[in-house]
């Protein structure tokens, strides 16, 4: 018997009991079983599981009333999962967890699974809940301070918290690569909420279910190769505050400087942590704090010291123009504590009114539910069993799907608001239709997909003039995409602001006037915002 497996032989070996939680299920089907008066007494059927279990119930599905598996196609499956959802919901419960299994060979392969169920409706949290984006050269410490923050756990001197942010092979499983990771943590009125084991799932979706507000990181790559990865971290969510990390021991790098200038291009407002300051010498890291003094002065920006000034005045002064300043060790967690009171005090930003509107980051697919799409919300809002618009899709249309269900960290919730990142399970597409820089707009939406747009720019670095036919890579949003340049004027500067035409060349995407995008080219850099939609 494999690991794998011993959930599913446990509730075939204990079987359905009058006095039992565990329930039988081939299939179910909204026809059949939510039609007609069957849906209440399911629904009862559940609910005294549920109560049997102190809680807890597990409905095996795939398998015949006396426990023989059977097997389902995996769209009977899907279906069986989304009315068994409506169950529960009736019922007062939850889906919690599902697990899968192939069962059969060839033409009659089909899918067993093992549902859990507990008690309370899925988690509808408050938008208190602010995002903050890491930058920073690599080796700097970016990871392994994000990991002590969210586990209350010092460093080792070997980056042992950073590990807490790799990708692990149940994220791999569902398709999430290790470019960005992603850490959550929160507070309550008993202070910060902490992951005891974050490789759990479960201990993420608890720190969803306890805290009072949430803060989560998007965590980029350090590795100058990989700027292009950093840029979409920090341009394609929906951050509320940057989060730049210099190391004592190194001071500030090209790389700081390139990934300040993103933050900054963003209009985010930024703290700065220094990092390592266990390493060095006090005159070091004093040293290192007026080197990053300066780099903000030179770029137009107020350092502030909190060492100085206190964490009170970082919260209030915070700004796109005024960036706090915090010595920290996770090895000896000095600065720690000023960053939790920071976090737990700092005003949520992002929160856009309006129809509900979310680019697509990344995709995957889960065994049993289909196709999901994660991203961030970056205005309105999308509940289970909304309809929405997929697209463009590559001939240019929009295509109606259906909301299967939405998770934030592991946690099931019934609605997602804006600044929230989550995955949406969608109905009515593959997992193969579905690409980066995509967007999922309301149901009755007419949006339309486009492949040139105006905006005015700003180029940043380049070591010549821009001319007729530059092709950077233009990233807006979540879209990476190689563009065409057809500057006014027939050429730009280094350090010059104008009006161009730009050409998307090889697809069409959804753009809108006053999006901010920043656009690359080796080290060549700029930033601009859309004027016009063609």
């Amino acid at each position: 018997m494999s690991a794998d497996r011993a959930l599913l032989d446990e509730a075939l070996e204990r079987g359905e009991e009058e006095g039992g939680n565990v329930e039988f299920k081939e299939r179910l089907t909204r026809a059949v079983h939510l039609s007609d008066g069957r849906m209440e007494s399911l629904a009862a059927q559940l609910r005294h599981r549920v109560l049997s279990g102190d809680g807890v119930a597990t409905y095996v599905v795939g398998v015949t009333d006396d426990g023989g598996i059977a097997g389902i196609p995996p769209d009977d499956f899907s279906e069986t999962m989304d009315v068994l959802s409506l169950l529960a919901e009736e019922a007062g419960a939850h889906i919690e967890d599902v697990e899968t299994w192939g069962v059969g060979d060839g033409a009659e392969r089909g899918l067993v699974g093992v549902a859990t169920i507990r008690e309370g409706a899925m988690l509808d949290v408050d938008d208190d809940h602010i995002v903050v984006g890491t930058a920073g050269h690599v080796d700097h410490g970016k990871s392994t301070l994000v990991g002590s923050l969210v586990t209350g756990q010092a460093d080792n001197g070997n980056g042992s918290t950073r590990s807490f942010l790799d990708v692990q092979p149940h994220e791999v499983e569902r398709g999430l690569s290790a470019d960005l990771s992603y850490a959550v943590y929160g507070f309550s009125d008993d202070g910060p909420v902490h992951m005891r084991n974050p490789h759990r799932k479960s201990d993420r979706a608890q720190i969803v279910q306890e805290a009072d507000r949430l803060v989560s990181f998007v965590d980029t790559v350090g590795h100058e190769p990989w700027l292009r990865t950093t840029i979409r971290g920090l341009v394609g969510q929906r951050l509320d505050y940057g989060l730049l990390v210099v190391a004592a021991d190194d001071g500030p790098t090209r790389t700081t400087r390139e990934h300040l200038g993103i933050l900054l291009a963003m209009e985010l407002p930024t703290v700065v942590a220094i990092t390592k300051i266990d390493a060095v010498s006090e005159e070091r890291a004093a040293e290192v704090e007026r080197e990053v003094e300066r780099l903000l002065r030179d770029v137009g920006r107020t350092p502030l010291s909190v060492e100085r000034h206190g964490v009170e005045a970082a919260v209030e002064e915070i700004s796109e123009s005024v960036v706090p300043l915090f010595p920290t060790s996770a090895v000896t967690m000095d600065g720690l504590d000023d960053l939790d009171r920071l976090f737990e005090s700092l005003p949520k930003r992002s929160a856009a009114e309006g129809d509900f509107k979310m680019y697509i980051d990344r995709t995957y697919s889960v065994t049993g539910v289909g196709a999901v799409a994660s991203g961030t919300v970056n205005s309105g809002a999308v509940e289970a069993g909304d309809t929405l618009l997929l697209g463009p899709m590559s001939d240019g249309e929009f295509r109606e799907v259906e909301v299967r269900s939405i998770e934030m960290h592991y946690h099931r919730v019934d609605r997602a608001n804006a600044g929230r990142i989550v995955g949406i399970a969608l109905k009515g597409v593959r997992e193969s239709e579905i690409e980066r820089g995509m967007v999922l707009l309301p149901g009755d939406a007419e949006p339309t997909a486009v492949r040139e747009f105006e905006a005015d720019v700003m180029v940043l670095n380049h070591p010549t003039r821009i001319q007729e036919g530059y092709e950077p890579v233009v990233h807006l949003e979540t879209v990476s995409e190689a563009a065409v340049f057809h500057p006014d004027g027939g050429r730009l500067l280094p350090g010059d602001t104008g009006t161009t035409r730009i050409e998307f060349k090889f697809r069409s995407y959804f753009v809108e006037e006053g999006q901010r995008f920043v656009f690359r080219e080796g080290r060549s850099k700029g930033v601009g915002t859309v004027t016009k939609v063609d």
